[in-house]
């Protein structure tokens, strides 16, 4: 991480990893497939998690709340997990790389999509299942980045109870907005 912030994630090499890291190319490899890796390690466990934590919810909460719950719950795993500061510097180097932020943009569209086939597997319909997943998610994600920006790292859970909040009282706003009267073109 620490070559990635000083020269920028391009300009290092895996040989140049393994050296400050004190590895062996082949151990470098036994552990990733390419310098990437080092940065999106275990995210193919957030799309699992994500779906298990939703199948896993009592039957008779709405959809959203399942999301909700399912986010909460695995975003708590996630932070006990990591150091705060790593994830302050893992963002720094995926925010300097057009490669990387699409390659976060995958890791979160996976676990939106694991967790919306959950929903469907709970009986959702498959558009609404999808609708509560990205609403959640954009939630998660509000929450991990102020959660990464403050400076309590055992403050992940304000920070998603404080997004959901905000939600709801956004929504509770929310009304149809009318269609358009047609315009007179031809009177």
């Amino acid at each position: 991480m620490d070559l990635y912030l000083e020269r920028g994630f391009e300009s290092v090499s895996v040989a140049e990893i393994t050296e400050r890291a004190g590895l062996t190319r082949r151990t470098f490899f036994r552990h990733f497939a390419d310098k990437r890796e080092v940065l999106f390690a275990g995210a193919e466990q957030l799309p699992i998690a994500l779906a298990a934590a939703a199948r896993a919810a009592h039957p008779d909460l709405p959809p959203l709340d399942v999301a909700l719950g399912a986010l909460r719950t695995v975003g708590i795993a996630v932070v006990e997990r990591v150091e705060h500061e790593h994830s302050r510097a893992r963002r720094e180097v995926i925010r300097s790389s057009p490669e990387l932020q699409e390659r976060e943009r995958t890791k979160l569209a996976a676990s939106t999509s694991a967790l919306a086939e959950a929903m469907h597997e709970r009986g959702v319909a498959h558009d609404t299942g999808a609708f509560v997943s990205r609403i959640a998610v954009a939630v998660f994600e509000t929450a991990f980045a102020r959660w990464v920006d403050g400076d309590d790292p055992a403050g992940f859970t304000d920070h998603f109870d404080h997004a959901v909040s905000e939600l709801a009282a956004h929504s509770s706003r929310l009304e149809p907005i009318p269609k358009a009267a047609p315009t007179g073109h031809g009177s």
